[in-house]
């Protein structure tokens, strides 16, 4: 059995948000979690401070810890690093190829049994982990944590702003960068990858436009309800 510490109760929570489980703003009672995995409040706190660090909560005063939610412009800037690393997965693989494909295929295996089945939170994890298995199974360990946390943060911003892109879609696109990379056309994989992570953050309904100045608000605020 696997010691419980500060980092296993952190990625426990990443893993919750990989799963959807965990909602943008949702709130993290410091005693639920200490009596979750039955640790000292001190073990949670630090835990907490530690996703903090990664950007995953906030500390509200006098309220306590929260989910965050990320700003579109923040949403934005995690699918565009997404971008970087994962097309420079690509063109960096570090073990035999052959190995890679048998592996990412069993992934998607698993994905369409979660798709098939009723668990949303195994369907919600498999599809967002495909991405960093990739970066693990080229053989860049260090980059598969940094996807990992990159990979969480569109997660979130997936469920806050309300993603339409279907499970059986992204599975299928998944698909196609793995058939193109077992053909051996790694550009082809890149283009894949990129309209795929394209087509997710499209998804989206982001708005970037700037909240409306206090006086306007108060203006609609205050305008007759009912104009006659």
């Amino acid at each position: 059995m696997t010691p419980v510490s500060p980092l296993h109760i952190a990625e426990r929570v990443v893993e919750a948000i990989l799963a959807q489980k965990l909602a943008p703003g949702e709130r993290l009672g410091e005693q639920e979690l200490a009596d979750n995995f039955a640790v000292s409040r001190t073990m949670v706190r630090e835990a907490l401070m530690q996703l903090q660090a990664r950007g995953f909560v906030q500390v509200q005063p006098r309220r306590g810890w929260y989910v965050v939610q990320p700003s579109a412009e923040e949403a934005q800037d995690a699918f565009a690093a997404r971008r970087i690393i994962e097309t420079g997965i690509l063109g960096e693989a570090g073990r035999p190829m052959q190995s890679v494909i048998g592996q990412l295929r069993r992934h998607i295996a698993q994905e369409q049994q979660a798709i098939e089945g009723a668990d949303a939170a195994t369907r919600a994890f498999l599809l967002a982990d495909f991405h960093v298995c990739l970066a693990e199974q080229m053989g860049h360990r260090l980059l598969a944590l940094t996807l990992r946390d990159l990979t969480a943060r569109t997660t979130l911003a997936a469920t806050l702003y309300q993603s339409t892109h279907s499970a059986s879609q992204s599975c299928a696109e998944h698909e196609r960068i793995v058939a193109a990379l077992e053909c051996g056309d790694t550009e082809g994989a890149k283009a894949l990858l990129l309209e795929h992570i394209g087509t997710v953050e499209r998804s989206l309904e982001i708005r970037t436009a700037q909240a409306p100045q206090a006086s306007d608000r108060l203006r609609a605020t205050l305008a007759p309800v009912l104009k006659g």
